[in-house]
């Protein structure tokens, strides 16, 4: 073999895969047949996990919560690095690309929230609106689920729980979920369930998530109920607000008469001006800049926004939660944050499914987890085209 074609022969990198994402059809490359994780019994009362693109850790409260032990947790931010570490003593690593598969501990369920602005309805038009690319083709973002399909690759965790925006099942035409789900079934070998839940029955909040739970073995799950019914607003509500929350009078007009020139145009933007007897919409991260999402009604004033520890609450996070940032940063953590009650309670159904006994192919069918509809179409590429950590490593031998 000449030393060109021995170079092109050679396994890219992880960064180097990412590029090369949407321009080869080769299919993700995964070898399942030996692994740490899978040669390792562990005690599902204490499972290890880990905390990808943790935040501030919400994932962390509901897992802790069930008895398990987190040995790694990494952000890219420096500022959720900041918070949480002042919450749970530790300093998550950074950038995922910066660290090797390799180097991260053996685990037993693997927990990430993968960044989401790539695929929310807010995200894909403002990069629309940019002329640069969103889903997969936004390489900073959207190809940070690959990183997750190598983790598992290599880890071959026992669970793993994966969160995103509702809009990941529709993005794309379908082809963004199919390509996922597909990675995490067909090519990784895990039987995995999908739901979207809606946060408002345990929060104040109308925020609806998609939940993507696998197990590497075929084990039994339900997704706990959420009733649709929850808590109102005035439950988490501080009894005596800093007046610099309530909107100047400049701000106030100017929402009043953005909304009213977007209605005029058949547009639905506009601010959500709610009560203590209401659930909210959806905090997001850029509620820092005028709170427009969420106002609360004030008798003979103008509206405010809220309070950074009533966004905490909005999110389920307790009170004994540290808030060391500025308010800018802090609205930026809470409306990226997972809801923390909602995944307690799938934490306490994925711990209950791994005490349970692993079903046989008679007993259980792949099909009857929600797959993304197979009318949709098939999608123009196919999974991530690099080859496993472990595969380089046998050739290497």
């Amino acid at each position: 073999m000449s030393a060109k074609a021995s170079k092109k022969a050679k396994a890219p990198t992880r960064k180097r895969a990412k590029e090369i994402l949407r321009e080869e059809a080769a299919p993700y490359c995964a070898d399942p047949q030996s692994s740490p994780s899978e040669e390792t019994d562990f005690d599902p009362s204490s499972p290890r996990f880990i905390d990808l693109f943790c935040g501030i850790g919400g994932f962390r409260i509901a897992f802790e919560g069930v008895g398990g032990e987190c040995v790694f947790s990494s952000d890219y931010d420096k500022f959720s690095r900041q918070t949480y570490e002042a919450n749970y003593g530790e300093i998550p690593e950074g950038d995922i690309n910066d660290v090797k598969v390799e180097d991260i501990p053996s685990h037993d369920i693997l927990c990430g929230g993968f960044p989401c602005q790539p695929f929310s309805i807010a995200g894909v038009s403002k990069k629309i609106s940019l002329g640069r690319g969103h889903g997969f083709d936004d390489v900073k973002q959207g190809n940070l689920f690959f990183s997750i399909a190598e983790i598992i690759d290599y880890h071959r965790p026992a669970a793993f729980v994966l969160e995103n925006v509702k809009n990941l099942k529709s993005h794309d035409k379908r082809k963004t979920f199919k390509i996922i789900f597909e990675t995490l079934t067909k090519t990784l070998g895990y039987t995995v369930y999908t739901k979207v839940i809606d946060a408002r029955s345990v929060v104040p909040q109308h925020r609806e998530r998609i939940f993507l739970v696998g197990f590497r073995e075929p084990r039994h799950f339900e997704f706990p109920d959420y009733p649709m019914a929850g808590p109102k607003l005035g439950s988490i509500l501080e009894p005596k607000p800093d007046p610099k929350y309530t909107l100047t009078d400049h701000l106030w007009n100017y929402l009043q008469n953005y909304a009213a020139k977007h209605k005029a145009a058949g547009n639905g933007f506009g601010f959500g001006l709610v009560t203590k007897n209401d659930t909210t919409r959806t905090l997001s991260a850029r509620y820092h800049k005028d709170g427009s999402e969420i106002l609360l009604a004030q008798k003979g004033k103008n509206p405010r926004r809220l309070t950074p520890r009533e966004c905490a609450r909005l999110m389920g996070y307790p009170d004994s939660f540290k808030i060391e940032v500025s308010n800018t940063q802090a609205y930026r953590q809470f409306g990226n944050s997972v809801v923390v009650p909602v995944v307690e309670k799938i934490a306490i159904a994925v711990a209950d499914a791994l005490k349970g006994p692993v079903m046989g192919k008679d007993d259980f069918r792949l099909s009857l987890t929600e797959e993304p509809d197979e009318k949709s179409e098939a999608p123009d590429q196919k999974p991530v085209s690099y080859r496993s950590t472990k595969q380089t490593a046998k050739k290497k031998k």
